[in-house]
């Protein structure tokens, strides 16, 4: 592919921010944070990130879902300032394992973590956000919203139409293009409302941004206790994001730059966001899905996605008008890139070539594809909960291990 310009850069920037925009707003709403905020958290933490990693992983940190439900609780019971603390106290458990990984170097960590483990929790990744996708394109109790169904379709059919183009500059922003063309028919359509787009100011953070901004951090033992155990539970779902990046990519970043600095990235970029009152950050699959639809992996746009994050967080009207963008448009956008996700995990075991006549591959795979969709979360203590995923990959690990070759 020929060298993108400036002016294309931002156009792909932009994609980026639509694809992680409905996950990233939508943590605080369900917190009681600030959507605000939480941009500026997430740009913030993507340039942390990237520094980083020597700037050559093409990631997006967002608001993390695996901390919705310690974060509303702590929010509620104890303020900002406590919930500030427990989420610093958060990210430095992930700068901890990062030390961990670098101590014991990163082949030991990537041992664990051979193709018939990685391939499956791939593929549960995406699996697992299909239902998302599908609820947020109209699907309920077993029938869509007409309307909802109507977007979302012609969103999918957009993006399925510009993808099988050939030579096309729309190949390069597909979502976009999808994008627009959804919103435009949910203008059509009635579902647009502009009333909070009229009222909004142009430039400048709410009072209740500013507050929570400037509360101090408090730690105290109930915030730290609920939030930061949390971290060693992702971990695994770090490990896979960046997997998943790295083989729809094509590069091993366990190499270079390393599980540590990944982790390093994650974990400063999630102090970050406590200090200034954002929810922790994360690694997206989202904008992991739309490297994988425009096959651009240049790591700059990424960056200037940060920044137009960051921006969008100080003009509140452009702000406003993308959080009128229909749950449905986004839902048909999600489709497909949930379910590329899905794809990647399946092309890893294919370039593998695992023999699933083997009992031992069989079995492993069985167990993560089970369990890793089966269980949403089980609750550990307090508000403290470990995923499907997470049981799934610590499952197929132990396997890994303990099962010998030649069963």
């Amino acid at each position: 592919m020929e060298k993108l310009n400036f002016k294309m850069k931002i156009v792909l920037g932009i994609q980026h921010v639509l694809a992680m925009f409905g996950a990233t707003v939508l943590v605080p709403f369900l917190t009681g944070l600030n959507p605000s905020i939480a941009l500026i958290a997430a740009g913030l933490g993507t340039l942390i990130f990237h520094s980083v990693t020597k700037g050559i992983v093409p990631v997006f940190l967002g608001s993390s879902f695996a901390f919705i439900g310690a974060t509303s609780l702590v929010l509620k019971s104890y303020g900002i300032a406590v919930l500030k603390g427990g989420i610093i106290a958060a990210g430095l458990v992930y700068i901890t394992m990062a030390w961990v990984v670098l101590k014991f170097g990163v082949e030991r960590v990537k041992s664990f973590f051979p193709p018939v483990v990685v391939g499956p929790i791939i593929m549960v990744i995406g699996l697992r956000l299909s239902p998302v996708a599908l609820s947020m394109a109209g699907y309920s109790n077993g029938s869509f919203d007409r309307d909802s169904l109507i977007i979302s379709s012609i969103v999918v059919l957009t993006m399925v139409f510009i993808s099988i183009l050939k030579k096309s500059f729309f190949r390069l922003v597909p979502i976009l293009i999808s994008v627009i063309v959804g919103y435009l028919l949910s203008i059509a359509m009635g579902h647009v409302e502009f009333t909070k787009v009229t009222e909004a100011n142009w430039i400048g953070l709410s009072t209740d941004a500013v507050t929570s901004l400037m509360e101090l951090p408090k730690f105290t033992f109930t915030g730290v206790v609920a939030i930061a155990p949390i971290a060693l539970v992702v971990f695994i779902e770090h490990i896979g994001d960046i997997t998943t990046n790295g083989a729809v990519v094509g590069k091993d970043f366990f190499k270079d730059p390393g599980v540590n600095r990944t982790l390093l990235g994650d974990g400063l970029a999630t102090m970050a966001a406590g200090f200034i009152g954002g929810p922790a950050n994360t690694t997206y699959g989202e904008n992991t899905g739309v490297l994988a639809v425009t096959k651009v992996y240049d790591p700059s746009v990424l960056r200037l996605a940060a920044l137009i994050a960051i921006t969008l967080g100080f003009i509140g009207k452009f702000g406003v008008i993308l959080q009128t963008i229909p749950t449905a448009v986004m839902g048909g956008i999600s489709i497909i890139l949930f379910g590329m996700i899905a794809a990647v995990g399946a092309r890893t075991i294919i370039e593998a070539k695992l023999d699933f006549t083997n009992s031992r591959n069989l079995v492993i795979a069985a167990l993560i594809f089970v369990l890793g969709i089966a269980i949403d979360n089980i609750a550990i203590y307090g508000a403290v909960s470990i995923s499907g995923l997470a049981i799934a990959a610590l499952v197929g690990i132990a396997l890994h291990k303990i099962l010998p070759e030649d069963i």
